[in-house]
């Protein structure tokens, strides 16, 4: 067993024997102990520590199957996200766990622990607030994001990478549970409350232009290698502490839009502040929401066109109305995103605890609705969000309108 000839999933034990074959991080005779630390459905996560020195690893293996049902899966992916994580460390060593090892064979990383760092999906739980979130994750953003589009790194290295990154089984999940099911349940998964499902029909799956968008939003996600995306950014990919964060987790990773990744994010924003409104209001925990929505939407708004101007050398590309046409051109594709996004953790069957932990009653189907029509306007209508203010004030009015109050208020 200690050859890793083959792969095969490993226990507590094997894990042991794995680091001490695989770095020198610890003393060949050090005393390890391995607690699985994991709660995911498609990998085994363990943390390793020497108590006599404090040293410890992460070693995330990826599984040849789906837990919950068995299905096959390509570990590929695990591939996929230890080359991302590289080229991400190399951009923003202070964001990202430092990958120590990586093998094809066993599909296993060893990598460094942040446990020092808390996941941002449980602190925001606890309504926890970071000043520092909106701008960290900006500057992730901008620099992960840019840095590996073809404006700044070298073209004929670039088009080898979007080859590399080829991720087909994770983008077909994401293509079905973002893009198709939420609009047609053709896999007869989704879950929508019973006094809820007319609403769906009517404003979802016989939405006609909204359909149209959706479809434009898929074939770009499909069809635009523009940048080194994340693919699954999210609240529960961020891991945070009052110095700074991490960002894990992408296995999703592939050359696409990168609005996609700045979509997810603001949406991960969205569903607290709508939990907090409907169940638990705190004007404090509100007001620091509203302001990091806002501001992380302008931070990288800021941060791209400042990026651009500083790193391209080619001045056919580095000239003021290419940059601000280039930028309103990715900001428009994130509020398309962060609309599909909302739509789908509400109509599809993975959400958001903000959603199905909440009691189901009169709150909880508005609440529902609200995001909806949010979500809807934004992939209806993004061309005409042209600030962080704006997905807020069009939060705003799909309430208004959902408690049948007309608002004159123009964007």
């Amino acid at each position: 067993m200690s050859s890793f000839k083959y792969h095969v999933l490993m226990s507590s034990e094997t894990v042991k024997t794995y680091v001490l074959t695989k770095t020198n991080i610890f003393a060949p005779d050090a005393i390890l102990e391995v607690t699985e630390i994991g709660d995911g459905n498609i990998n085994y996560v363990f943390l390793v520590k020497e108590e006599k020195t404090g040293k410890s690893v992460v070693v995330k293996q990826a599984d040849t199957l789906l837990r919950s049902s068995g299905r096959p899966l390509d570990i590929n992916r695990s591939r996929i996200e230890a080359d991302i994580l590289r080229i991400q460390y190399e951009l923003v060593p202070e964001f990202v766990p430092e990958v120590y090892h990586y093998d094809d064979t066993m599909a296993a990383l060893i990598m460094e622990d942040i446990s020092a760092y808390q996941n941002l999906r449980y602190e925001l739980e606890k309504k926890r607030m970071f000043p520092h979130l909106a701008k960290d994750i900006s500057v992730f953003l901008v620099e992960t994001l840019l840095s590996t589009t073809d404006l700044i790194w070298d073209r004929h290295d670039k088009k080898r990478k979007v080859a590399h990154f080829v991720n087909v089984e994770m983008c077909d999940i994401s293509e079905d549970l973002v893009f198709t099911e939420p609009y047609n349940d053709y896999k007869q998964r989704n879950v929508i409350l019973e006094d809820n499902q007319s609403f769906v029909e009517s404003y979802v799956y016989s939405n006609q232009v909204l359909l149209k968008e959706v479809g434009v939003l898929r074939n770009n996600y499909m069809n635009n290698a523009q940048s080194l995306i994340h693919g699954d950014l999210h609240s529960g990919s961020i891991f945070i502490n009052d110095e700074g964060l991490k960002v894990i987790d992408p296995e999703f990773a592939f050359y696409g839009p990168m609005g996609y990744d700045i979509g997810n994010v603001l949406a991960h924003l969205m569903f607290p502040l709508a939990k907090n409104d409907y169940f638990e209001t705190d004007s404090s925990f509100k007001e620091w929401l509203e302001e990091t929505i806002s501001s992380l939407y302008e931070f990288v708004k800021d941060g791209l066109k400042q990026k651009m101007a500083a790193a391209i050398t080619l001045e056919l590309y580095n000239n003021e109305a290419f940059i601000n046409e280039y930028v309103a051109d990715v900001m428009v594709d994130t509020l398309g995103y962060l609309g599909t996004e909302v739509i789908r953790r509400v109509i599809g069957d993975s959400k958001v605890k903000e959603i199905s932990q909440s009691p189901v009653g009169d709150k909880r189907l508005e609440m529902e609705r609200v995001l909806l029509r949010l979500g809807i306007d934004l992939v209806t209508h993004r061309q005409d969000y042209q600030s962080g203010q704006d997905i807020l004030k069009g939060y705003k009015q799909a309430k208004q309108k959902e408690r049948g109050v007309t608002s004159e208020t123009s964007r």
